[in-house]
């Protein structure tokens, strides 16, 4: 035993500043009753087991995902037991997965040097999709422009991708990638779907007479800061790297920070929980950069985030469980766009508001943006339903943003069939 505690110390001080997860488990809890549910919400807020909800007790019907420290694993399963509540473990040592992930990236870099081409099936730092972008906006120049809409709280610009054949402030449609910095499939399919969009265009005859009449803006990375913290410090980073005031404890969550029932159920007052909205609705300035260019262009007519894990496509309401006045229309549309993802190859997802089929979640994206006006606001949830959950290997990266597109390019399709 004492053998394996100098290998942990060593491996520790060999990685430097980045946290380790050796041993760590992330299990699955399926609650059987309404007093389970409080149980393991009063599990969440119990600080000293550090334990990290991937997805949130909420409902019977509803599985949870959680994270549990190596130091805290007897602790925590004598609370299940105790309480007569069943787990199954999903992940048996998260840091095998990260190290494995790590080695595929440097893998992936080597063979990227040595061919001077970029692997759309592999997870990259931000400075290699910045400069990917670059590449991009120099192919075609004529379809697409690199916009600076401000500076992240580190003073790292924020670019989004403006795809447009003419015209200012057209009809457009946004698409937003990565705002919880730890989903990196979602940057990663925003980075595929852009080259999709470039290299259809042209091609693709009802892609071509989109942009022909419309605009789109990607902002494949809506959270700077916290996307290269995942890859120098902490892979389990979600939030921003904002200081908080009176707390040893940084970052809100960029997604219960928009100005839609801020500060409701759903989001935390605690600055330590990955949940924590924030001292005031856009106090983070990656949010603040997007309000103001939203609030600008004023002639958006959807807003589109990508998220992961769970498999969903859902649209307002997050903050109240109370339908929206076009809760019909934006479920058909989903519900289409979802036949189209499945058709590729056979993913199956939910579809409803926020509210109703994930969790009550207030100050996000989409509810304010719908809220302002822009009818058809979505979010997808990505790949998978937990069996990597955050962790999705880079070899899942094409197929889940190429059944996406398929998704994506339904609902732009139908905006662009459907001026309001």
């Amino acid at each position: 035993m004492r053998g394996l505690w100098m290998l942990l110390v060593l491996v520790a001080a060999a990685r430097a500043d980045e946290r380790v997860f050796i041993g760590d488990q992330v299990i699955r809890v399926i609650p059987e009753s309404e007093e389970q549910i409080q149980l393991l919400q009063a599990l969440e807020t119990q600080e000293e087991w550090e334990v990290d909800f991937w997805l949130h007790p909420v409902s019977t019907e509803l599985p949870i995902d959680i994270r549990v420290p190596l130091s805290s694993h007897s602790a925590v399963t004598e609370f299940l037991h105790q309480h007569n509540i069943h787990y199954s473990i999903l992940i048996n040592n998260l840091q095998e997965l990260l190290d494995e992930e790590k080695a595929e990236m440097q893998r992936n870099q080597m063979r990227e040097r040595s061919t001077k081409s970029f692997n759309f099936g592999a997870y990259h730092s931000l400075e290699t999709i910045y400069s990917w972008m670059d590449t991009l906006v120099a192919q075609y120049p004529k379809l697409i422009s690199k916009q600076e809409i401000g500076r992240s709280y580190e003073n790292r610009p924020m670019y989004a991708l403006k795809f447009s054949t003419g015209g200012d402030k057209r009809p457009a449609i946004w698409i937003d990638t990565g705002i919880h910095s730890r989903e990196w499939v979602s940057q990663a399919t925003g980075v595929w779907t852009a080259n999709k969009i470039a290299t259809d265009y042209g091609t693709d005859a009802s892609l071509t007479s989109l942009l022909n009449t419309m605009d789109i803006y990607m902002l494949l990375l809506a959270n700077p800061d916290g996307y290269a913290y995942t890859h120098s410090n902490d892979r389990m980073w979600r939030k921003t790297r904002s200081k908080n005031s009176g707390s040893v404890c940084r970052g809100v969550d960029p997604n219960r920070n928009w100005d839609a029932g801020f500060g409701g159920p759903g989001a935390s007052r605690n600055p330590c929980s990955d949940s924590f909205h924030g001292p005031s609705a856009h106090s983070e300035i990656e949010v603040k950069n997007v309000v103001d260019l939203i609030k600008s262009h004023g002639n958006f007519k959807s807003f589109i985030s990508v998220h992961a894990y769970s498999q969903l496509l859902m649209y307002p309401y997050g903050y109240t469980c109370r339908d929206i006045p076009d809760q019909p229309e934006l479920d058909s549309v989903g519900r289409a766009a979802v036949q189209k993802l499945t058709s590729l190859y056979g993913t199956r997802y939910k579809v409803g508001s926020i509210c109703n089929i994930i969790y009550q979640a207030s100050g996000g994206s989409i509810d304010w943006t719908y809220n302002l006006g822009i009818k058809y606001s979505y979010a997808f949830e990505l790949r998978d339903t937990g069996r990597y959950g955050f962790i999705l290997p880079a070899s899942q990266i094409i197929p889940t943003a190429s059944e996406t597109w398929l998704a994506l390019k339904h609902i732009m399709e139908y905006v662009r069939d459907h001026p309001y």
